[in-house]
């Protein structure tokens, strides 16, 4: 029997898995019930040790071979909600008011999980599999605080692997490429302090509207004036607030948005260049502008090999034809990317039946998706720990 012949028959216990995550879905660093739910299965399936309460609520499970020593490979799924409201319309759709599966995690989990049953089932593999349910993928740092709180130092892993879904994908394919293949993102905040005026008197104002004008188009000239157009750069404004009456001008602006680039180097030179673009601005309007830049994720790199072992494992899953080894890099983010800082490995997107993108509020994961997740990371481990591998 094939792997996903075996995983397959595990579907109706995959799918109420997914569909009750679903329904009770919890934001980073609150996925208590998720996280117990995660422990518990684990305990279930004969997984020889579980660990909790990594970063919060982040879980550890260590499955051994039968086959003996051999490497230590990590996979990863992450476990949180978004803070946002749910309208796809499906009968098991959120039942906590702002919290939504919008990026389908509840997915994720419940493939690592299938995995996990899998895997514990057969252990026909030489070494050992490191299981990571992480907390807080969404922004708030998980990866980080798992590896601050000592991950690799506690589960050692040669390698690491990971998945996300793609409604960009059809039904069955997986795509990926080595070197960068998210982007590293920086989130900035600007606040402009300038002198506060009647609407009818402008002339005794420093004026942080018009500051904030000047700055929104300034900015946008780092992309086009200042960066190789070789190397990518996002840099996306995203909040503009200020003022609360129609006839006075007020003494504060506020500015918030995003930097994607695929270079650390590109990074540093933007963020540079954003700072003296606020210096100037500030002397030429007369006004104070502080502005914080915060590193919120990193690059993600794929390392070749990996990423080749990667697409080897999805081809005897999905077919050779269904499988794309030169997807293009995407300047979305991911904080796996962390844990490739780390150690070596790779990412990959697997696309299934829903076909609205993630962080809609209509957003749908197509249960298909589950057994070849799930077959796709035991597959990987049968023949990167094959013995004598």
């Amino acid at each position: 029997m094939t792997t996903i012949a075996r995983i397959e028959e595990y579907g109706d216990e995959l799918r109420a898995i997914r569909h009750d995550l679903h329904a009770h879905p919890e934001i980073g660093f609150e996925e208590q019930r998720t996280s117990s739910i995660v422990a518990r299965l684990l305990k279930e399936y004969g997984v020889d040790e579980v660990h909790t309460g990594i970063a919060v609520t982040g879980v550890v499970g260590l499955i051994h071979g039968r086959h003996g020593q051999g490497k230590r490979i990590g996979l990863r799924a992450d476990m949180d909600a978004l803070p946002m409201e749910e309208e796809s319309g499906l009968s098991f759709s959120s039942q906590t008011p702002g919290r939504f599966h919008g990026c389908g995690h509840d997915g994720h989990t419940t493939m690592l999980l299938g995995t996990a049953r899998y895997l514990a089932e057969t252990r026909n593999f030489a070494g050992t599999v490191v299981l990571i349910f992480q907390p807080a993928e969404e922004g708030l740092g998980g990866a980080r605080r798992m590896i601050a709180e000592g991950l690799f130092e506690r589960f050692p892993c040669d390698e690491i692997y990971g998945l996300h879904n793609s409604p960009l994908h059809g039904p069955g394919e997986v795509a990926l490429c080595a070197g960068p293949a998210m982007a590293g993102a920086d989130f900035f905040d600007i606040t402009v302090t300038g002198r506060g005026s009647h609407g009818a008197m402008p002339h005794y104002s420093r004026d942080p509207v018009v500051v904030s004008g000047a700055l929104i188009q300034a900015l946008q000239s780092i992309v086009s004036r200042n960066i190789n157009p070789h190397d990518p750069v996002v840099l996306s404004i995203t909040q503009v607030h200020s003022g609360s009456a129609y006839n006075v001008i007020p003494q504060t602006a506020t500015l918030a948005g995003t930097v994607r680039t695929f270079s650390d180097s590109v990074r540093e030179q933007t963020r540079e260049r954003m700072r003296t673009l606020v210096a100037g601005i500030a002397a030429s309007y007369e006004v104070d502008i502080d502005i914080e830049i915060r590193d919120v994720f990193s690059v993600l790199e794929n390392a070749p090999m990996q990423t080749e072992l990667l697409a080897d494992a999805a081809r005897e899953i999905v077919g050779e034809a269904n499988v794309s080894t030169d997807n293009k890099p995407l300047m979305g983010s991911e904080d796996f990317a962390d844990m490739l800082k780390v150690v070596p490995g790779a990412y990959c997107w697997v696309g299934h039946s829903g076909n609205i993108p993630v962080h809609n509020p209509a957003f749908v994961l197509g249960d298909d998706i589950l057994p070849i997740g799930a077959s796709l990371f035991s597959r990987l481990i049968e023949k990167r720990l094959s013995p004598g591998a």
